[in-house]
């Protein structure tokens, strides 16, 4: 059996009707900060349980604060999410964890270090300077995840 993970960071208060669309079906959403309004939280929420962390953008909602790191284990992965890359505060892989999820730089990426994925979805906010509005899945399957980066339209 598959399981879809949806990865999203940097809403910035828009959640687009694209994004929405493509987050349909997943099984758990992990968003990776600036979320920036409680009406993302409330939407996405409506969509899929979802996992939120506080970004640079965010600020403390009385009686709903983020932390600004979350460790989630779903579908038999342990994922590490955080907005900030540069602010990773432990070895991934002597913690257990398959998989560092983080935003910030609103550049989409897919790396390996250290047989750890590190994924970086982009933004599905505001357009910003000649980046892609992308967000990306994570597929698992058979003891394997299988990410893939998704472009939406601006």
């Amino acid at each position: 059996m598959s399981r879809l993970v949806g990865v999203i960071s940097d809403t910035h208060g828009l959640l687009r009707p694209s994004a929405l669309a493509a987050l349909q079906g997943c099984d758990l959403i992990l968003h990776a900060g600036d979320v920036c309004g409680p009406e993302i939280i409330a939407a996405l929420q409506g969509v899929q349980r979802t996992v939120f962390v506080r970004g640079n953008m965010d600020r403390p909602a009385s009686g709903s604060p983020m932390p600004k790191t979350e460790a989630v284990e779903f579908a038999g992965k342990r994922f590490y999410v955080l907005h900030d890359l540069y602010e990773l505060d432990l070895d991934p892989r002597a913690a257990g964890v398959d998989a560092v999820i983080h935003g910030h730089t609103h550049t989409p990426d897919i790396t390996y270090k250290d047989d750890v994925l590190y994924l970086n979805p982009g933004s599905i906010g505001p357009k910003r300077f000649t980046l892609p509005v992308s967000m990306a899945v994570i597929r698992v399957k058979d003891d394997a995840m299988h990410p893939e980066l998704i472009t939406l339209p601006e």
